[in-house]
């Protein structure tokens, strides 16, 4: 927050404007009456037409402070001439400067100061003004916009040259409106301006109130008072809570209005996240323009598609969101393109991390390529970064292990393990919950250790995004209005993909039902079915669709804590009792809380394999396992209520012999990249090759991994052997 620590200038009486001989002079303003801001000013920024001055009248007013105009009581005294006259006298550019010289002069406090258009064009005045207080954008839809300045009129403004839209230099300003933003105001299609200063103050009272948004264990006492100041900086970098519960918003999710989720629906999948996202974050934590640069850095180029997760017409009212565009090939990337700098921005100064992660098979890759591709504002904290990835060494695709084993640039490094998912990841939280490993580590070598998997609270939270992202797509192409509910089916493993579409639905996205798809390993399934979590004499089972084959799904604690009201002791109790039992039942209006927002079910190997057949046959494109899961599912529980989206979570080129011997291509190639050109020829639509595969399958050729017994002992040894060359050089 940049304007808190600046120097604030003396302020003696209330000073009017005296006439002087330069046109740049001095206006000074105080409030006399007292306001949770203390002298700090409210500073709305906007283009014209956004409603700046009549929002700053109605907030000044709630607030009981004064209200400033700049063009009315600044620039027109200090000129003594109006706006519109100084303009046409001296043309654009010499216009911003003498408007800039005006604001530079320019000192008020504790007022809520509505600025003119074109100050955020000039630097100077804008460093000086940001200093007094909390700027706030007032993102007004463009359509909006370009209506209120036709019935004012206005045809040209400030900067805007002849042959220029009106449109155009909006979208040219938009630039400058997002660099000096501390907050931003979305406001919604047809917002009235009282319901905009209602936001204005929502969004001040909030900015100014962080320990208001902190975080609690699923397994902890909601009211306690104990670690209530744990913010959202503090759960990235912790990962786990230190009692093995997973961390949620104490204050559960903020609420997007019909009219913000119509806004919505024009921005491009960085702006949709970065918009969403600033609700969800602190911007004491992660300030909001930086936010906006992570977002448009983790969805760009990286993304083979435009529009990031585009979603297809499959059949009748079935609709694929693809969302294995990004450079590994799984929806993973969709949280790990962006998670990485949201972990290097809330770093810590003067201390190492080591990020261990339990993959199933794509999240390994995904956190590889995240992490590796740390740059800009995150170079320095990659030096204090290292990444340590366990997999099953029989539980992941042979393009999988390509994958990971391509990655050898910097502090990261894959270890395949003699052992199953679950192994994996219950040997990384007893990791975390083991005293003295971490006292060793921090004492001996100074590092700490975090994670990147869904567990994660920075993993999980991106993932809403493209479930929004979704329903949007569907409302823009008249598939659905607005309000009328889409069901959403998903491949569940960890259970991170459904729980971030339950949240979705707790931001006001018209989600109907969300359906869990399992395969063999159905423990989800029978869960959802029954209230009954058993794993006694359940092993785990190998199956086509590896990411899923889990028995323990982490997020599913998650899901329970909100289910039951947030009742962490039963959590804890729950939890606790499958741990020494391997064994818990919930009571019946749990499990009736459980079965109102989500349905189960599950898909064998052959109906799998008749998926990926069938679903060829018809239209020609091709899914891969984990999508025809979800398919399998939809079609036996869906029953066509509403457009179901099934959540494709990965490109089908990763499991070329599953998707090949679903086929019935015979003889099927032995190589990984015959079977991606192979696979490639046979999709009639849809997404051909995925190139960045093929270089990630050509770099890991010949590689070979580190294996690791099925002893826990023999992971924390690795763990200490990655610690210490990654950072006993660099200490």
């Amino acid at each position: 927050m940049r304007w808190l620590n600046a120097s604030r200038a003396a302020l003696g009486a209330v000073r009017r404007y005296n006439p002087g001989p330069s046109s740049a002079a001095t206006v000074s303003w105080l409030s006399t009456k007292s306001c949770w801001l203390g002298d700090q000013n409210i500073l709305l920024m906007g283009p014209p037409g956004a409603g700046k001055t009549s929002v700053g009248r109605i907030v000044a007013q709630r607030l009981g402070l004064p209200a400033i105009d700049v063009d009315d009581d600044v620039l027109e005294k200090a000129w003594r001439m109006p706006v519109a006259t100084k303009l046409a006298a001296v043309g654009g550019e010499c216009f911003l400067e003498e408007e800039g010289q005006a604001l530079c002069s320019f000192s008020a406090a504790g007022s809520v100061v509505s600025l003119s258009g074109s100050n955020p064009l000039h630097a100077a005045a804008m460093q000086h003004v940001a200093r007094s207080g909390v700027v706030v954008y007032l993102d007004v839809a463009a359509e909006d916009i370009l209506q209120r300045l036709s019935l004012m009129k206005v045809n040209r403004i400030v900067g805007q040259e002849a042959g220029v839209s009106m449109r155009d230099i909006l979208g040219y300003r938009k630039q400058f409106y997002e660099r000096w933003l501390d907050i931003r105001v979305l406001c919604g299609v047809g917002d009235t301006v009282e319901q905009v200063a209602d936001k204005v103050v929502t969004a001040v009272e909030r900015y100014h109130h962080p320990d208001a948004e902190t975080y609690v264990s699923t397994r902890g006492d909601s009211e306690s008072p104990a670690r209530s100041r744990t913010h959202f900086s503090d759960v990235v970098i912790e990962g786990l809570a230190p009692d093995g519960g997973l961390y949620v918003p104490r204050g559960g999710f903020p609420k997007i209005d019909a009219r913000e989720w119509l806004r919505l629906a024009g921005m491009s999948y960085a702006e949709l996240a970065s918009a969403i996202l600033e609700k969800c974050i602190h911007p004491s934590d992660v300030p909001a323009a930086d936010l906006r640069a992570m977002t448009a850095r983790a969805y760009g180029d990286n993304f083979s598609s435009p529009a990031v997760a585009p979603v297809r017409h499959l059949e009748g009212n079935q609709y694929v969101q693809e969302l294995f565009h990004g450079p590994t090939a799984s929806f993973k990337d969709l949280a790990l393109q962006l998670m990485p700098q949201l972990f290097s921005h809330c770093l810590p100064p003067d201390c190492n991390f080591l990020v261990l992660v339990a993959t199933s098979g794509d999240t390994g890759s995904a956190v590889l390529s995240g992490f590796g591709g740390l740059g800009g504002g995150g170079g320095e904290a990659r030096g204090r970064t290292g990444v340590l990835v366990f997999y099953p060494q029989d539980g992941v695709s042979d393009v999988q292990k390509l994958q990971m084993a391509s990655y050898r640039e910097g502090n990261a490094r894959a270890v395949s393990v003699r052992a199953d998912f679950d192994f994996c990841q219950r040997s990384i939280k007893r990791m975390f919950r083991e005293g003295g490993l971490a006292g060793h580590l921090a004492v001996e070598y100074g590092t700490v250790l975090s994670t990147a998997n869904s567990i994660n609270w920075a993993r999980l939270l991106p993932q809403v995004v493209y479930h929004a992202s979704a329903y949007l797509s569907l409302f823009r192409e008249g598939v659905v209005r607005f309000g009328e509910p889409v069901d959403f089916c998903v491949p569940s493993g960890n259970f991170g993909n459904a729980m971030s579409a339950l949240y979705a639905k707790r931001m006001g996205l018209p989600v109907g039902k969300v359906i869990c798809a399992s395969n063999r390993n159905r423990v989800i399934a029978d869960f959802i079915n029954t209230g009954e979590f058993d794993l006694r004499g359940r092993p785990l089972a190998a199956t086509a669709s590896p990411a899923i084959d889990i028995l323990k799904p982490s997020n599913m604690e998650r899901f329970l804590w909100h289910a039951s009201g947030g009742d962490g002791r039963l959590v804890a109790e729950l939890y606790g009792r499958l741990e020494r039992e391997q064994r818990f039942v919930v009571a019946p209006s749990l499990l009736a809380a459980v079965q109102e927002e989500v349905q189960a079910g599950w898909c064998g190997e052959r109906e799998c394999a008749a998926v990926i057949r069938d679903v060829h046959r018809r239209t020609g494109y091709l899914m891969d396992p984990h999508t025809a899961v979800a398919k399998a599912v939809a079609d036996r529980l869906q029953g066509g209520r509403a457009p179901v989206v099934i959540c494709s979570t990965a490109h089908y080129g990763k499991f070329g012999p599953a998707v090949l011997g679903a086929l019935q291509v015979e003889p099927a190639p032995k190589d990984p990249l015959e079977q991606l050109q192979r696979l490639g020829s046979l999709a009639r639509c849809g997404p051909g090759v995925h190139r960045q595969v093929v270089r990630c399958v050509e770099g890991g050729s010949g590689q070979r991994p580190r294996v690791c017994p099925a002893e826990y002992g023999a992971l924390v040894e690795q763990v200490e052997d990655m610690v210490e060359a990654c950072f006993l050089r660099v200490m």
